[in-house]
């Protein structure tokens, strides 16, 4: 238990988003889910407002809060590995890094996302989408079981047999139906590994020829584009930075020599500013990060069908008319085993999305902030097309239940506040994307 007044305080309540500095009563840090279903019993007593954190990653700050409790799990570090069978169990509190580093010592892999600090916790409720998505699926279409402890204290051993109906929710509901201690993954075999950055210059032609070839690969090939500012990196030349650049970062699950077939595509679209690409080992794509670096930025998210020649366009001119020193538009081409689960097999729906995109601004200053706000959602006005559709683990918006609705449409959003009037009817859990109880 870390108090206001305790030496630690101050380093513990950090998150990372660096416009979040909320100040908590108590800072609970459990060692083991006999731990967590206590520090519950003192949520539930004391009525004060619960915060759950983990890496701490949360854009929308819901890993800390004013004036209530938060529970850390970043002390649940349990890591078993069956590597015969091709299994882990994992506490919360590890981090992507960790995990997949440890696994690597096998030959082993599961996909997580695309930041080795964030924990396992968080990402893993939301869904995870990463380097493996196309090859492997989404995380939690590699989640076999998990110890979570429910609203009302009681430790459970959740998989599609035991309860089915609670481990689909757990699936992508993003933490609103308790504390997982424990996950139990599925594991890969990952022998040869190709991975790093492609920066090219960003003009029509080459922001769509990798968007085409990153969409039409093979399923070993996962991307994440970015269109963006480039930033003032060493491994940039000085006279590109703040130009518009397309920063490709790529995982392919195979050999170089079949690699080879996708990056000289690639590569040709446009003479490369930076290229790392090279034969790698898996864990290599979660490089050390700086713990000091908390950004100060605003973002939307959503899911779209195509990215057409005439959303290149937008994407490039809002790019090239906005004054934030960083601005980005991401898209990640999805499909693959991610898309051969069916919609409603767990809590994430949106199986048949050809692409996820993320938009984001820096800011200086709170005028700014809202200025920058402004311009990411009109950005994503105009590039959303269709009923709205959002991922829950980068929706950033603190408060916003139109958004918590296009991250689960229609009957998946009955269903979830259905379990959360069963699992959580006093809506304890309720500093996420919150789904209240039906």
């Amino acid at each position: 238990m870390v108090r206001p007044s305790d030496s630690a305080y101050d380093e513990l309540r950090q998150v990372v988003a660096g416009d979040v500095d909320k100040r908590p009563a108590v800072i609970l840090r459990p060692v083991d889910a006999a731990d967590v279903a206590t520090a519950l019993a003192v949520a539930r007593e004391s009525g004060l407002p619960l915060a759950v954190r983990c890496g701490g990653h949360s854009g929308a700050g819901h890993s800390a809060v004013d004036d209530g409790i938060v529970l850390d799990v970043r002390n649940l570090k349990t890591l078993e590995i069956d590597a015969t069978g091709k299994t882990a169990w994992a506490g919360s509190g590890v981090t992507a890094g960790e995990y997949t580093a440890a696994a690597g010592e096998h030959g082993l892999a599961t996909g997580f996302g695309d930041t080795g600090s964030v924990g396992l916790g968080g990402l893993t409720v939301g869904g995870g989408i990463g380097f493996l998505v196309r090859k492997f699926g989404m995380t939690i279409d590699n989640l076999l079981a998990v110890e979570v402890v429910t609203a009302d204290g009681r430790i459970h051993q959740v998989d599609a047999e035991s309860d089915p109906d609670l481990f689909w929710a757990i699936r992508g509901g993003g933490g609103n139906f308790g504390v997982v201690t424990k996950f139990h993954y599925r594991l890969h075999e990952l022998g040869d590994f190709v991975g790093g950055m492609l920066i090219q210059p960003a003009t029509p032609e080459v922001v769509a020829g990798v968007l085409q070839i990153a969409s039409t690969a093979p399923e070993d090939l996962s991307a994440i584009v970015n269109v963006m500012a480039a930033p003032p990196a060493p491994f940039i030349p000085e006279e590109a930075h703040g130009k518009l650049i397309v920063m490709t970062l790529l995982g392919y699950a195979g050999p170089a020599a079949e690699a080879e077939k996708i990056l000289g595509p690639l590569r040709a679209l446009a003479t490369p500013i930076a290229d790392t690409i090279h034969p790698m080992a898996y864990a290599e794509m979660f490089p050390p990060e700086d713990a000091s670096y908390r950004p100060t930025a605003v973002g939307e998210n959503m899911f779209v069908d195509s990215v057409d020649d005439a959303a290149v366009e937008t994407i490039l001119k809002q790019l090239t008319e906005c004054d934030a020193p960083m601005r980005v538009a991401q898209i990640r081409p999805l499909g693959g085993a991610m898309a051969r689960i069916p919609a409603d097999a767990t809590a994430f729906a949106h199986r048949d999305a050809a692409y996820m995109v993320n938009l984001a601004a820096f800011y200086t200053s709170p005028a700014d902030r809202i200025a920058k706000h402004e311009w990411v959602t009109s950005f994503r006005d105009q590039l959303e097309t269709g009923t709205p559709r959002a991922y829950v683990g980068f929706v950033g918006d603190e408060d916003n239940p139109e958004r918590v609705r296009a991250a689960y449409p229609g009957a998946t959003y009955d269903r979830l506040a259905a379990l959360k009037r069963r699992h959580d009817p006093e809506n304890l859990f309720r500093r996420n994307q919150n789904i209240p109880p039906a």
